[in-house]
């Protein structure tokens, strides 16, 4: 595999953008990782602009989230109405997915880039719950901009010492994370009729594609 460091000396922003809409899309790269290389190496050797750097982090992170947002619609969404039921996932609570997506979704998307394994997942999930697109990317764009400055700047101005503070944090916020995703799955489960029952006062009718879109 080609590391970052080699993919940004031969293509520079370029590199950086194109990993990170590709991780944004759902594959496991290391978004993170290149854009603080890349402005480790544009503070070190001033062969790269910062602030092309962190735009084209930026852009990828929307770029990519978004088409990540219209697989998880176009496509995920009427393959999980077909086959949900299959793993458990039946109309009620596919519609209780949806529902927690129209109150909580921005602070999900928005958070979520900050986080590893939610990076990957936010768009594609915000998509298969129909999350509508002007609240998605209005949280995504701001979530990708802040994203790219903090950690272009930090990365610039610190050096590769950087490393040594985004590798606790990034295992601090997804241990903090994966024990939220436990918690909301234990709240789910406890309230699952009670959210169940004001799903369906929020998405009245049978589960369609309309229905959700004029809902949302």
């Amino acid at each position: 595999m080609i590391s970052p460091a080699t993919l940004i000396m031969k293509y520079g922003s370029l590199a950086v953008a194109a990993v990170v809409g590709l991780e944004s899309m759902g594959l496991p790269l290391p978004g993170e990782a290149i854009l603080i290389a890349a402005s480790v190496y544009a503070g070190k050797t001033g062969q790269l602009n910062l602030y092309e750097v962190i735009a084209a982090a930026a852009l990828g992170a929307v770029v990519g989230d978004n088409v990540g947002y219209w697989i998880g619609r176009e496509l995920g969404f009427p393959v999980l109405v077909r086959y949900g039921r299959y793993v458990g996932l039946t109309e009620p609570r596919i519609k209780v997915g949806q529902y927690l997506f129209q109150r909580h979704g921005g602070k999900i998307v928005f958070f979520g880039r900050f986080v590893a394994f939610l990076r990957v997942l936010a768009a594609l999930l915000a998509g298969v719950n129909q999350m509508s697109w002007p609240r998605f990317l209005m949280a995504n764009a701001s979530g990708a901009i802040i994203w790219a400055t903090v950690f272009g700047l930090g990365a610039y101005h610190l050096g590769e010492s950087i490393t040594h503070l985004t590798r606790p944090a990034a295992f601090a916020l997804g241990a903090i994370g994966l024990t939220v995703l436990i918690a909301w799955a234990l709240f789910l489960h406890s309230h699952r009729e009670e959210l169940e029952a004001e799903a369906e006062r929020a998405l009245p009718g049978p589960l369609s594609r309309r229905t959700i879109k004029s809902a949302s």
